[in-house]
């Protein structure tokens, strides 16, 4: 049997022991958890998930994607600067060269119907020559001014569509001369060939040579003057042909105006627009160019195979 002294000693190296035991498991998990936070994967694994490297990329592209969106196309917005008004109505201003009066203009809001040739755009051929003889061609435009002109093969003339165009025509040689399409070169012309007048081709190689690989585009030349508006023989407020004359920029459209508004007329191989009813024949025109800008032109009367000036012109681009 243990003495009280006994007892007591025996309590006080229990509570020893209990003390020890305590300080030991602290001491053990204050090392534990301060070499935890030491370890190298710890660290790694506490960096902000917003640094990673996958976060920018996705940024750069839709901001890309934003700016390709947002730039504005060449049918909203043609280029020069607008001018006073003349005898034929326009709305919303536009540019143009200070060779020639302008009115205010009208940005189409849809999209120009899409043909082979396209603004921008450089194509591949060869150039042969003709005999032009006054200018006159299967667009029926009448003797040209000058004999810079050209006949477009029947691929790419399309139903009329590359009347009036005025293409850029380069040789390999460096030498290059800008043309009127008048006329269509029907085959054996292959797509992309042009056949010039002599007096064109002349500025490229001798004529002795026949054929030239050349490539040719679009262009908006600067010194022109006011478009005419040309009413067909026969044509009365009963059945009307119109056709549209010294474009800058080929023409894609034209309308007439009638009792139920906007009427498009078709347009046929040989560049006139037909109203085979009369509806809209002696009305407001409204004529649109490849860029998408369309002008409306008034106060022209049915007076057959007579041109009429109106002193308007597409911009230049």
């Amino acid at each position: 049997m243990n003495t009280p002294r006994q007892a007591a000693r025996q309590r006080r190296h229990r509570r020893t022991l209990i003390l020890g035991t305590t300080v030991a498991l602290t001491t053990v998990s204050v090392l534990a958890y301060l070499l935890m936070w030491s370890s190298p994967d710890r660290t790694a694994d506490a960096r902000p998930a917003a640094s990673t490297p996958f976060a920018t990329p996705h940024k750069k592209a839709a901001t890309a994607t934003a700016t390709r969106t947002s730039t504005p196309s060449p049918t909203a917005s043609p280029t020069g600067s607008p001018s006073p008004k003349a005898s034929a109505t326009t709305t919303t201003a536009a540019p143009s060269p200070k060779d020639t009066p302008q009115p205010p203009r009208e940005a189409s809001n849809t999209t120009p119907s899409a043909g082979r040739i396209k603004p921008g755009a450089t194509y591949q051929g060869v150039a042969t020559a003709y005999k032009a003889g006054v200018g006159d061609g299967a667009c029926l435009f009448g003797p040209s001014p000058d004999l810079m002109i050209a006949a477009m093969n029947t691929t790419d003339y399309e139903t009329s569509r590359a009347c009036g165009a005025y293409v850029l025509v380069r040789a390999a040689n460096g030498k290059s001369v800008t043309v009127r399409i008048t006329n269509e070169c029907p085959l054996p012309c292959a797509p992309g060939q042009i056949d010039l007048s002599e007096q064109a081709f002349a500025k490229l190689a001798d004529l002795k040579l026949g054929r030239l690989p050349i490539t040719w585009s679009l262009v908006s030349p600067s010194t022109i003057g006011p478009i005419s508006i040309r009413y067909k023989t026969g044509s009365s407020q009963h059945w009307c042909a119109i056709q549209a004359i010294n474009h800058r920029n080929p023409v894609t459209g034209l309308e007439v105006r009638t009792a139920g508004g906007w009427r498009q007329l078709p347009r046929t191989a040989y560049n006139y627009f037909i109203s085979a009813d009369g509806g809209g024949c002696g009305g407001a025109i409204r004529i649109t160019d490849i860029y998408g800008e369309r002008l409306t032109i008034t106060g022209l009367e049915v007076r057959a195979d007579v041109v009429q000036p109106t002193q308007v012109q597409f911009a230049r681009h």
